[in-house]
């Protein structure tokens, strides 16, 4: 570069002209600096041009520029040169002419071609170019800047191609071994090889990127043309064939997802990742790999069903759930396309699911599933149906299964007595189901509300066979009387709330207090949800009346916040008119302690004698409690003056009124003495008149002088002498030994009696309710279900007047069915009964009503 001439003016104004290093010879372009120096002139103030020192004159300069002139005008303004509020000064510099042999031009874009090339051939040959990359980048420019772009850029395509077409794919084709994944691992190889030598490529020819490629639509950029060649070369058309690169290399993929789908140890992740990024670079994913892909898999689909149709409906579900769960996790973590996802996973639940519809709809199968309770298989049945939008087909097979396994515990007679209980475990584990398989799907849950509704009321299944009334009202009542009776302690661990019930509970107001009074509570409402599907509730009231009964005269409930609570759900579900004679049940109670109250001061006021005897009494009223029968007892006579005393009491109080004595119902605390030391026994009535028998001397007493001297007979002798020689607690001792009791039999005081407790409770056998006691409940219960039924009838007649027989029995089910439905059957037998006692008049298909 020459020296930077500087050339002075008058006054303090210096101009530094240097050439620019941009451009080839010939074109050197110059720029002007305008710089203001401080310094001291003259006193003459004199204008002058001298070169400043250590800087050429302008023949030295002329020199140094290889003799081309330079011309600078200078305007000067008219006063002082340094005038710093005048703004710049105005410097114009012209263009330099070029002087240059053209000959010497050609040679030096000619050289700089070479270069470029050979920079090539290097880089191909994955070695480094002789000449920096920034020379060549200039070599780039200068070219680009000289018109030649387009030559420049024919020459580096033909070189890539070429290098493509020959060395790179005779290196693939050597590399690629005899296997599809060989190949697709050389291809991938030497696409890695060929993405960091087009790197090296754009940096050099950058240039021609950005000053001609860019904006030119005819013409590929760099990077496109090299994808692009790459593409040409390994997945063209002619490379489809069954051994050419591109077959090879697609199947060598689809070899590696079988590969993953079996299991197999030659399965590469990395090379499947990153082969599957490489189809969408080139851009081949959506034309050539996909279609391909999807008909491989649908193959292997088709393969996995059919062998696995013959496996148990269980195995197919869990089968099939893992596999559409691999399929989807392969689509993602390998970069498939979206669309490819969504394609592979319709075919799939066409062929899993639809086309294997029915044996995923079985319903022997799904009833083996349900009866297993497997809650896990069953959700993968039911999310399987549900990819195919065939979920709600499942709710058929689900009843049918409720229906079954419902009736069978009902008719199960053997197990009687555990009926509710199998079914409330029955229910809740039919919840879960519904609750965790079937996402809380509203059709499911009551689906499982009307089988329930069918069976329990398909009298075929649940009713008395002589009667025709329900059993499971019966025993539901039961099953109340013993939550009631005895508390949690009497719950099966089974149907105890769990964390999920609690919160359930919370849900619907209920709370989650997990003491037992609100876990007692939350066990009452589940079996109400049993009671609210019984339609005639007749036998329930009638038999949770009698237990009601029993547990309020001996003391025998629980807790009495839950007996008030029971009472008040009843009242909420039924009406004020089922629970009427209930609710006076209590209040007979509390009226009876006023009563003795009462009685008692009488007796402190008239002087009467303090017994020994504690006597306390329960006056009932005979509408709202349940008939009982009269037995003739003989009481001791303590206990016949105590009563007298309190009949004349209550008679003379309430004029009119008359008391009958219902000793079945009775208990006392009886004091004894053994050998081994005194003990208080809980007994009834009847055992305790039985034991008073023997405080005579230590002799045998027979069964029939027993009789004579109690007043018992029959069962009720039997049942007590049984609870007290043959039960769990041996008070007495019966010869000869047997669980049963015969008239020949003897009986005598077990003086080696002994127990760990003071006070024992006898078991009250008597106090059971025997089956005839249920046969005749039930026929009550049939008795007054059929004069509700003609009483009815008669109502709608004596408005009506006339009537069709169809309109009749359509107008006595409206009427009724708050009762329960009554079967049509039924009705016309009530019928012929009212026209038997001149009640009605059949008139052809009519009736008519005789006043």
């Amino acid at each position: 570069m020459p020296s930077t001439p500087h050339v002075s003016s008058d006054g303090p104004t210096h101009f530094a002209v240097t050439p620019s290093k941009r451009g080839p010879p010939g074109n050197e372009h110059f720029t002007a600096h305008r710089q203001l120096d401080a310094c001291s002139y003259g006193s003459d103030n004199k204008r002058h041009r001298t070169a400043g020192p250590g800087v050429p004159g302008p023949s030295t300069m002329s020199k140094a520029l290889g003799k081309r002139p330079v011309t600078v005008n200078l305007t000067k303004p008219a006063q002082s040169a340094f005038e710093p509020n005048k703004g710049a000064k105005k410097l114009t510099v012209s263009k330099l002419r070029a002087i240059s042999c053209p000959d010497d031009v050609e040679r030096y874009y000619e050289r700089r071609r070479h270069e470029l090339a050979d920079a090539l051939v290097a880089i191909f040959k994955r070695q480094q170019p002789r000449q920096p990359l920034e020379t060549l980048y200039r070599a780039v420019e200068d070219i680009c800047r000289h018109g030649a772009a387009r030559e420049l850029f024919d020459i580096l395509r033909a070189q890539c191609e070429s290098y493509l077409n020959g060395p790179l794919q005779q290196s693939i084709l050597r590399d690629g071994g005899s296997s599809n994944v060989d190949m697709l691992k050389a291809v991938y190889k030497h696409w890695i090889i060929w993405n960091s030598q087009s790197a090296i490529i754009r940096s050099i020819f950058s240039y021609l990127d950005r000053s001609f490629l860019l904006n030119n639509k005819d013409f590929q950029q760099i990077n496109d043309m090299a994808i692009t060649l790459f593409k040409k070369m390994a997945f063209s058309s002619v490379q489809t064939s069954p051994s050419g690169v591109s077959a090879k290399s697609l199947a060598g993929i689809c070899d590696l997802i079988d590969y993953d789908r079996r299991g197999d140890s030659r399965f590469d992740s990395a090379l499947l990742r990153d082969s599957i990024s490489m189809l969408h670079v080139v851009n081949i994913y959506g034309r050539l790999f996909e279609p391909l892909f999807l008909k491989v898999s649908s193959a292997y689909l088709y393969d996995f069903a059919e062998e696995l149709s013959a496996a148990s409906l269980k195995s197919y579900i869990s089968a099939c759930e893992k596999l559409l769960s691999r399929e989807d996790y392969r689509c993602n973590a390998f970069n498939f396309d979206s669309t490819t996802k969504r394609q592979l996973m319709n075919e799939a639940h066409r062929v899993l699911i639809d086309y294997y519809s029915e044996k995923l709809l079985d319903s022997g199968s799904i009833c083996k599933i349900l009866d297993e309770n497997s809650v896990e298989s069953m959700k993968a049945l039911y999310e399987l149906l549900r990819l195919s939008n065939l979920q709600k087909k499942l709710k058929g097979p689900w009843e049918d299964y409720i229906k079954d396994a419902g009736s069978a515990i009902v008719n199960d007679v053997s197990r009687g007595d555990e009926m509710v209980v199998r079914l409330l475990e029955f229910r809740r584990a039919s919840d879960i189901m519904v609750r965790d398989a079937f996402g809380k799907d509203d059709d499911f849950a009551h689906g499982l509300r009307q089988a329930f509704d069918s069976f329990i009321n398909d009298k075929k299944n649940t009713a008395s066979r002589s009667t025709r009334t329900s059993t499971v009202g019966e025993m539901i009542a039961k099953y109340i009387d013993m939550l009631l009776r005895g508390g949690l302690k009497s719950l099966p661990t089974s149907l105890l709330s769990d964390v999920q019930d609690r919160v359930d509970a919370e849900q619907s107001g209920q709370g989650i207090t997990g003491d037992e009074d609100a876990e007692l509570d939350r066990q009452l409402d589940k079996a109400l949800e049993l009671f609210r599907f019984i339609e005639g509730k007749g036998v329930f009231e009638a038999f949770y009346k009698q237990d009601l009964a029993r547990r309020l005269l001996m003391g025998r409930s629980a807790s009495a916040d839950a007996e008030r609570s029971m009472l008040a759900k009843l009242k909420s579900e039924c009406g004020s008119d089922f629970t009427r004679n209930l609710e006076q049940m209590f209040k007979d109670q509390q009226m009876a302690r006023d009563e003795m109250i009462s009685y008692k001061a009488w007796r402190e006021g008239n002087d009467h004698v303090k017994s020994k005897l504690d006597l306390n009494v329960s006056i009932l009223s005979a509408a709202a409690w349940p008939t009982y029968p009269d037995t003739e007892l003989l009481l001791p006579n303590e206990v016949a003056s105590q009563i007298e005393q309190f009949n004349a009491h209550y008679v003379n109080k309430h004029t009119g009124r008359r008391l009958t004595w219902k000793h079945s119902l009775s208990h006392c605390v009886v004091k004894a003495s053994f050998s081994k030391g005194p003990k208080e026994l809980l007994v009834s009535a009847y055992q305790a008149v039985v034991l008073t028998i023997f405080n005579q001397p230590d002799e045998p007493i027979p069964y029939q002088q027993i009789a004579e001297r109690s007043g018992l007979s029959g069962q009720d002798l039997d049942r007590t002498l049984q609870s007290l020689a043959c039960g769990k607690v041996r008070v007495l001792t019966k010869n000869p030994k047997g669980k049963d009791v015969n008239p020949t039999d003897t009986f005598i005081v077990n003086k080696g009696f002994s127990d760990p407790k003071f006070r024992i409770k006898i078991n009250q056998i008597q106090l059971r309710e025997t089956k005839e006691e249920n046969k005749e409940t039930h026929e009550r219960v049939a008795r007054d279900r059929q004069f509700e039924t003609q009483a009815a009838i008669v109502r709608i007649m004596k408005s009506r007047k006339t009537m069709t027989h169809a309109n009749l029995v359509a107008e006595v089910i409206n009427q009724t069915k708050k009762r329960g439905a009554v079967d049509t059957s039924e009705i016309k037998k009530n019928i012929e009964k009212l026209i038997e006692k001149d009640y009605l008049e059949r008139e052809g298909s009519s009736y008519t009503y005789l006043a």
